[in-house]
């Protein structure tokens, strides 16, 4: 089976969702939370011109910063990831044209699935990462089932509904990947605030996983 990327090693399996970035904000949203210790950031297309602040945010961070796209739903919309230097890409949905797409620029992939069967299409589709979406609806124990049945090595993110405060009764069933939203931003808050949200994450997490 051909493979998108490896999902990087990252210090924290932690995943900034800023939806509702504005360009003009970009870079000191992106700085903040990267030297908070978040390594991956992730741009929502319905955001207000996501392909120019994911440009801006990939070309100020290091190049082991993971940054890219959320809300990929089109082959187009790869286009446009690549294009703005992006190599992370996010769905809510595993779709077979996006991750072909994804496959010939060599991105990482996290695609959302909520049940075995697009766990398995997703797998199939050469996956780095499943997105389980959204992981409140499943709870700890809806992923567990269904990764009993899932191959060993798959990794496990869970988005949706998720902050801080549920990173150990996820890692007690497998999963070592979260992407943060409304916990860690919302639209009109200050780079200060961001920066304090992001620091408790990354303290969270570190007590629950051991620090980086």
């Amino acid at each position: 089976m051909t493979q998108t990327a490896a999902f990087p090693k990252l210090k924290r399996g932690l995943v900034a969702i800023l939806r509702g970035l504005k360009p003009s904000e970009a870079i000191a949203m992106g700085q903040a939370l990267f030297d908070a210790g978040i390594e991956a950031i992730e741009v929502p297309l319905n955001s207000p011109q996501p392909f120019s602040s994911i440009g801006r945010i990939a070309q100020v961070l290091p190049k082991s910063a993971l940054v890219g796209a959320g809300t990929v739903l089109t082959p187009a919309d790869v286009d446009g990831l690549h294009q703005a230097g992006g190599r992370l890409l996010v769905s809510p949905n595993i779709d077979a044209e996006v991750m072909a797409r994804a496959m010939h620029y060599g991105m990482v992939t996290m695609p959302g699935v909520f049940t075995p069967t697009e766990a398995f299409q997703a797998i199939r589709l050469g996956a780095s990462a499943l997105k389980f979406f959204p992981a409140s609806a499943l709870g700890a124990g809806g992923i567990s089932a269904i990764r009993a049945v899932l191959p060993a090595q798959t990794l496990v993110g869970a988005v949706g509904g998720v902050s801080e405060k549920d990173f150990a009764s996820y890692k007690a069933v497998g999963v070592t990947v979260f992407g943060l939203g409304s916990s860690l931003f919302k639209p009109g808050m200050s780079v200060d605030d961001v920066a304090a949200r992001a620091h408790a994450a990354v303290a969270a997490w570190d007590v629950v996983f051991g620090e980086a």
